[in-house]
C-alpha cells in the first residue's frame, strides 16, 4: 500500500510537466495509476475474503506507539475499489469534459490524481493519526479542487465553506480520537474496534469522532456545504461530493459500528440525524431547478441513508449498508457526469431551459435513465437489491422491539418516497419534452464523453445478476456485527413484507409526483425558520467583526502598541507563574571569566542606547551590538558553534535592516507615540526582569539527570564529533525541517510583500535590450520633458552596451559596475569583492562538509555563502546580484526543503524509519577518511534554503526596491522610498495609508503630481 501511495504522489507531481506537453490527453496516462491500483486490490481479495487482511507496518515513533501502518479488510477493501474504480473513470471522463485551453488544467489534474490517493490511505489506514493525516489532506485538497475556478466568487466561497466546515469536524474527531487512543492503549483502528473503550471515555470519544463523519457527509447541520460546492467542475462534484469524499463520513460510521453500535449515544446520534438528514436533503432536492444541486440535495439525503443504515449495528442492516453504499457511488457518479455532459452540450443544467434532450441524445438519456432507476429502488437493479435489504433489516429489527428501529423504518420509508420524487423530477426536467418551450440546443459532444458513465451504469445493472460474485466481500465485513447469517442479498426473495414497502414507496412517490404543484406551493408556504447555510454565514461574519474589533483594538497605535500588547501579556503570564514558584537554585556563579560581565555591561548599554537614540540607523547599530555581544559571550562560554552561527545571522540581520530602512524615514517619530514613554520603560524593564527570573528558575527547577552527558556518544554513534551539529541534523533533525520550512515561508512572506506580481524568477542579468527596457521607461506625460533629456539618455544608453560588453568580454572586476552611477561607485569595494567573493563560497561548501566534526554546518555555510551574495549585491547592484546567481531563488527554496524532508522519507522505502541515517566512508587522499551520510544530505538541504532565502530576500529588498526608485527617478516622482513621516501619521485614513504604504508616496507627493 505504501508502494502504491508513493506512485500516486510521484505520478500527481510530474502530471503539471506533462499536461504542457500532452494537453488533456494526459488524463488518461494519469489514469492508469488508479487502474493499475484497482487491479492490485483485486489480486488481495482471495485473502481478504479467506479472513487475513493485508497489512502493513512501518514503525515511526516506537516510544508513542506510532505507525505508518495500513489494514486492508473487506471494508477497506470495498471503499478502495470503489476509489480506485471510479477515479480511473472519472479521468477518463475528463479528457472529452476539458479543453486543452482550460485554465490550471495540470494543477487540477494532480489535484485530483493526488484527492485520489489521499483517499485510498483513509480508508485503508489503520493507525487513527495516519488516518486523521489523510482525513485531512482531504479536505484541503477538496478546497483546491471546489476552488479550480479561482476567478469565480462562488468557487472561492464554496472551497472556503467546505474546508471551514470538514476541518471543524476534523479536528473535533481528533480529540475523540485521542480520548479513545489514551482510554483504549493503543492507537490501531482494528484495536479499538476489537476491544471497544468503555464507560464515559468510550461514550464521548465515540461522540466527537461521529461529529467529525457528520460534517465529512454532509449531514444536518452541517449539509449545507456540499451543494454550495457544487460551484465545482462537474468531475469533481462526480467524484468527491458521490463515490469518495463524502463517503469518508460514512466509512468511518460504518468502521467503528462493530465495536460501538450499543455504546449509549450512538443509536440517538445515528438514527436522528440520519433520519432527518435523508428527509431534508430529498424534500429540498424537490425544489431546485438547477439539476446539479438537485442532485446535490439528493445526495445530501442519500448520506443520510447510509449513516442510517450502516450504523444501525445488526449485521442485515450493515450487509444492506455496504450494499446501498456500492449502489449509490455507481449510480450518483453516473448522474453527475450525464448533467455534466447535458450542460456542455446545451449550455444550462435548469430544467426549465432544457427541452426534448432525450430525442437527440437517446445514448445519454438511456444511461441516465438506468442510474436514476437504480437510485430510485427499481427492479432490476443494484439500488433495488439494496433498498429491499434495507427494509427487511429494520422490519426484523422491529419485531425484537424498540424504538428505534421503528425510527429508523419511518425515516427509511418517507426519504424513500422523497427519492422516487426527485428522481422522477431529475428525469423530467433533464430529458423530457416541455410543452412550454421549444427544443433546446444541442452542441455536439466528444464520441468517447459517455464511456465512464456508461460502465457506471452497467455495473449497477450488472451487479444486481452477479450478486454471488459480490455479495462474499459485502457480507464478509457485515459478519462482523451481531445477527443471523441466514440473509443474502438477491433480486427476488419472494412475496415478502420487504416489497409490499417498495410497492407502497412507489405508490406515495408517484402520488407527490402527480400532486407536484401542491407540493411546491407547499413547499414556498413553508417558513424558513432554521437555515444551517444562513445561520453558517451569521456564526462567520460575528466572528469576522470581532477579530476585526479586536485586531482594531490591539493593532491601534501600529506596531508599538501591537508589541506592548505581547510584551504585557508575557509578563502577567510567565511573571506570575515564576513568583509562585517554590523551586530556586541553591547557589548562582555570576560568571566564568571575568571578562563576562563587562561584555554584559557594554550589550546593556547598547541596548538601551538603541531604544532612546532618534536615527534608525543607529538604533540598528546598536542592536546589532547586542548580538556581537553574545558571539563574545559564546565565544568565552565554550560554544563556538553558537558563536559563529550567532556573528553570521546577526551581519544578515544588519544588512536586511538597512536594506528595509530605504522605505523608512531616517528620523524615528516622536510625536503621537502609540505607547508613552514610562510604559514604554516598565514594559522593558519588566520584561527583562521576568525573563530573568525564568532563567533562574530553570536552572533550580531540574530533578532528574542531564541528557547531555550521553550526547557525544549518540554523535559518535551518528558519525560526528560535533554534537552541536549531529543535534540539529540527526537526533533532532524533526526540529531543523520544521525551522527550514519556516525560513522557507518568511522568504515568500517579504517576497509577497514587496512585489505586486510576478514573485518567480531571478534578479535581472546583464541583457542591453532589458537594461534599456527597465531603465528608460518615461510616463507618456513626460514625452515633452524628454526632449530636454537627449543627453542624459544617450549617457545612460552608453552605460548600458558599455556594461553589455563588459558581459559578454567579462573584462571588468564586477560584471555590473558601470551600470552604477560614479557616486555610489567605489572601485576599491570592487576589487575586494572580485577577490573574496570565490574563496567565500569555497568556504561555505568547507564548513558545510565539515559541520558534523567540527564548528560548521549547512546553517553556518549558507550564511557565509549569503553573505558573500550580499557583498556583490552591495558593491555592484541589482544587476550584479543577477550575475552572481542567475537562479530562481524560489527553486533554490524548494529544492533544499524537498532534499532536506527526502532524507526523511526515502528510508521508509528500504525498511527503515524516518530519519534513520546510513553512512557512506571512503579515505581520500589528502582529506582523509571522507564520511559522507543521509544528514549530510539534509544537511545541503539546510544550505541551499539559507541561500535561498538571503538570494530571495536580496532580490525582494534589494534589487526590486532599486528598480522602484529607478522608475520613479525615470518617471520624475518625488522620493518614493523615503516618505514624509506626516505621510504615515497615526491618524491618517486607513485606506489612504494603505495607498501610501503600496507607492510609497505621500499624499502631498500626489498633489504635487498632479
Amino acid at each position: 500500500m505504501i508502494a502504491s501511495l508513493a506512485a500516486f504522489a510521484a505520478v500527481a507531481l510530474v502530471t503539471p510537466l506533462l499536461t504542457r506537453w500532452l494537453g488533456r490527453r494526459v488524463f488518461p496516462l494519469i489514469a492508469l495509476a488508479p487502474a493499475a491500483a484497482f487491479v492490485l486490490l483485486l489480486t488481495w481479495l482471495p485473502d481478504v475474503l479467506a479472513g487475513n487482511p493485508v497489512v502493513e507496518v512501518v514503525p515511526w515513533i516506537p516510544q508513542l506507539g506510532l505507525a505508518i501502518s495500513f489494514r486492508v479488510d473487506a471494508l477497506a477493501l470495498l471503499l478502495a475499489l470503489i476509489v480506485t474504480g471510479v477515479g480511473a473513470l472519472v479521468l477518463l471522463y475528463c479528457t472529452q469534459y476539458f479543453d486543452d485551453d482550460e485554465p490550471a488544467l495540470g494543477r487540477f489534474a494532480a489535484l485530483l490524481l493526488s484527492f485520489a490517493g489521499v483517499m485510498l490511505g483513509l480508508v485503508t489506514a489503520d493507525d487513527v493519526f495516519l488516518l486523521f493525516t489523510f482525513w485531512e489532506a482531504t479536505s484541503v485538497l477538496s478546497y483546491l479542487l471546489i476552488g479550480h475556478y479561482t476567478g469565480r466568487k462562488e468557487s472561492r466561497g464554496a472551497a472556503l465553506q467546505a474546508l471551514t466546515v470538514t476541518t471543524f469536524g476534523g479536528l473535533t474527531m481528533l480529540v475523540g480520537l485521542v480520548v479513545l487512543v489514551v482510554a483504549g492503549g493503543t492507537t490501531s483502528l482494528a484495536e479499538l474496534v476489537a476491544e471497544p473503550v468503555g464507560g464515559t471515555a468510550g461514550a464521548v470519544g465515540i461522540a466527537l469522532v461521529l461529529v467529525g463523519a457528520v460534517s465529512k457527509s454532509a449531514l444536518v447541520p452541517f449539509h449545507f456545504w456540499l451543494p454550495a460546492a457544487m460551484a465545482a467542475p462537474t468531475p469533481v462534484s462526480a467524484y468527491l461530493h458521490a463515490a469518495a469524499m463524502v463517503k469518508a463520513g460514512v466509512y468511518l460510521v460504518a468502521r467503528f459500528a462493530p465495536g460501538y453500535a450499543d455504546v449509549s449515544v450512538w443509536h440517538p446520534l445515528i438514527v436522528v440525524i440520519g433520519g432527518v438528514t435523508m428527509l431534508v436533503g430529498g424534500w429540498r432536492a424537490l425544489r431546485q431547478a438547477d439539476l446539479k444541486l438537485l442532485l446535490a440535495y439528493g445526495t445530501v439525503s442519500q448520506l443520510g441513508f447510509l449513516v442510517l443504515v450502516t450504523g444501525f449495528g445488526t449485521r442485515d442492516a450493515a450487509l444492506a449498508g455496504v450494499a446501498l453504499l456500492l449502489a449509490h457511488a455507481l449510480f450518483k457518479a453516473t448522474l453527475f457526469l450525464v448533467v455534466g455532459i447535458v450542460d456542455h452540450a446545451a449550455g444550462t443544467r435548469d430544467v426549465r431551459g432544457l427541452s426534448a434532450v432525450g430525442r437527440r441524445m437517446p445514448v445519454i438519456a438511456t444511461i441516465a435513465f438506468v442510474a436514476a432507476a437504480s437510485m430510485a429502488g427499481v427492479p432490476p437493479l443494484i439500488g433495488f437489491v439494496a433498498k429491499e435489504a434495507v427494509f427487511t433489516a429494520f422490519l426484523d429489527a422491529t419485531a425484537t422491539g424498540g424504538a428505534w428501529a421503528w425510527a429508523a423504518l419511518v425515516g427509511a420509508i418517507l426519504g424513500s418516497v422523497l427519492t422516487v420524487a426527485y428522481t422522477a423530477r431529475f428525469l423530467w426536467g433533464a430529458f423530457f419534452t416541455k410543452s412550454d418551450a421549444g427544443p433546446t440546443t444541442l452542441h455536439p459532444t466528444g464520441t468517447l464523453i459517455g464511456v465512464a458513465p456508461g460502465a457506471l451504469a452497467l455495473a449497477s445493472l450488472g451487479f444486481a445478476f452477479a450478486l454471488p460474485l459480490v455479495e462474499p466481500l459485502l457480507a464478509a465485513y457485515a459478519d462482523e456485527l451481531p445477527g443471523s447469517t441466514e440473509y443474502h442479498l438477491a433480486l427476488w426473495h419472494g412475496l415478502e413484507p420487504a416489497l409490499a414497502l417498495s410497492a407502497l414507496v412507489f405508490g406515495l412517490g408517484a402520488l407527490l409526483v402527480w400532486r407536484r404543484t401542491r407540493v411546491a406551493r407547499l413547499q414556498a408556504a413553508m417558513p424558513h425558520t432554521i437555515d444551517s447555510g444562513r445561520g453558517y454565514l451569521a456564526i462567520v461574519s460575528a466572528l469576522d467583526r470581532f477579530a476585526a474589533g479586536l485586531t482594531t483594538f490591539i493593532q491601534a497605535r501600529g506596531v508599538p502598541g501591537y508589541v506592548a500588547v505581547i510584551a504585557t501579556v508575557f509578563i502577567a503570564g510567565l511573571g506570575v507563574a515564576a513568583l509562585r514558584n517554590s523551586t530556586w537554585p541553591d547557589a548562582v556563579r555570576p560568571w566564568d571569566l571575568p571578562g563576562q560581565p563587562i561584555i554584559a555591561a557594554l550589550i546593556a548599554v547598547a541596548a538601551i542606547a538603541a531604544a532612546i537614540v532618534r536615527q534608525r540607523m543607529t538604533a540598528v547599530l546598536l542592536a546589532g551590538a547586542t548580538g556581537y555581544g553574545l558571539v563574545l559571550l559564546f565565544g568565552t562560554s565554550g560554544a563556538p558553534d553558537l558563536a559563529l552561527t550567532q556573528a553570521l545571522v546577526e551581519t544578515i540581520t544588519v544588512v536586511v535592516f538597512v536594506l528595509v530602512l530605504r522605505r523608512l524615514p531616517r528620523q524615528v517619530a516622536m510625536r503621537s507615540q502609540a505607547v508613552r514613554a514610562p510604559f514604554r520603560i516598565a514594559i522593558g524593564v519588566l520584561s527583562g526582569t521576568v525573563m530573568a527570573v525564568i532563567g533562574l528558575v530553570a536552572l533550580g527547577a531540574r530533578v532528574r539527570p542531564t541528557i547531555a552527558e550521553g550526547l557525544p556518544a549518540l554523535a559518535v554513534e551518528a558519525h560526528g564529533r560535533n554534537v552541536v551539529n549531529v543535534m540539529l541534523v540527526d537526533i533532532r533533525a524533526w526540529d531543523t525541517l520544521g525551522e527550514i520550512s519556516v525560513l522557507v515561508a518568511v522568504a515568500t512572506g517579504v517576497a509577497s510583500l514587496i512585489f505586486i506580481s510576478g514573485r518567480t524568477g531571478g534578479a535581472p542579468r546583464l541583457d542591453v535590450p532589458t537594461m534599456r527596457r527597465e531603465r528608460l521607461r518615461p510616463l507618456p506625460e513626460q514625452a515633452d520633458t524628454m526632449r530636454g533629456a537627449r543627453a542624459s539618455l544617450a549617457d545612460t544608453e552608453h552605460e548600458a552596451d558599455a556594461a553589455g560588453e563588459a558581459a559578454a568580454t567579462r573584462q571588468t572586476w564586477l560584471l555590473a559596475g558601470r551600470t552604477l552611477s560614479p557616486r555610489n561607485r567605489s572601485i576599491l569595494v570592487e576589487v575586494l569583492v572580485r577577490l573574496l567573493f570565490h574563496p567565500a563560497i569555497v568556504l561555505s561548501v568547507f564548513l558545510l562538509f565539515v559541520g558534523h566534526n567540527a564548528p560548521g554546518g549547512g546553517f553556518a555555510g549558507g550564511l557565509v555563502a549569503g553573505l558573500a551574495l550580499v557583498a556583490r549585491y552591495l558593491a555592484g547592484g541589482r544587476y550584479e546580484l543577477g550575475e552572481a546567481a542567475p537562479i530562481d531563488a524560489g527553486r533554490l527554496l524548494g529544492i533544499g526543503l524537498l532534499l532536506a524532508a527526502g532524507t526523511a522519507t526515502v528510508p521508509l522505502f528500504f525498511g527503515g524509519i524516518v530519519f534513520e541515517s546510513s553512512w557512506f566512508e571512503a579515505d581520500v587522499p589528502v582529506l582523509g577518511t571522507l564520511s559522507i551520510g543521509t544528514s549530510t544530505l539534509f544537511d545541503v538541504g539546510v544550505y541551499l534554503v539559507v541561500v535561498g532565502l538571503v538570494l530571495d530576500i536580496l532580490r525582494s529588498l534589494g534589487a526590486e526596491i532599486d528598480r522602484q526608485r529607478e522608475d520613479a527617478d525615470e518617471h520624475g516622482l518625488p522620493d518614493a522610498i523615503a516618505p514624509d513621516d506626516d505621510a504615515l501619521h497615526p491618524d491618517t485614513p486607513h485606506d489612504e495609508r494603505r495607498a501610501v504604504a503600496a507607492s510609497g508616496i505621500a499624499p502631498a507627493d500626489e498633489e504635487a503630481r498632479a
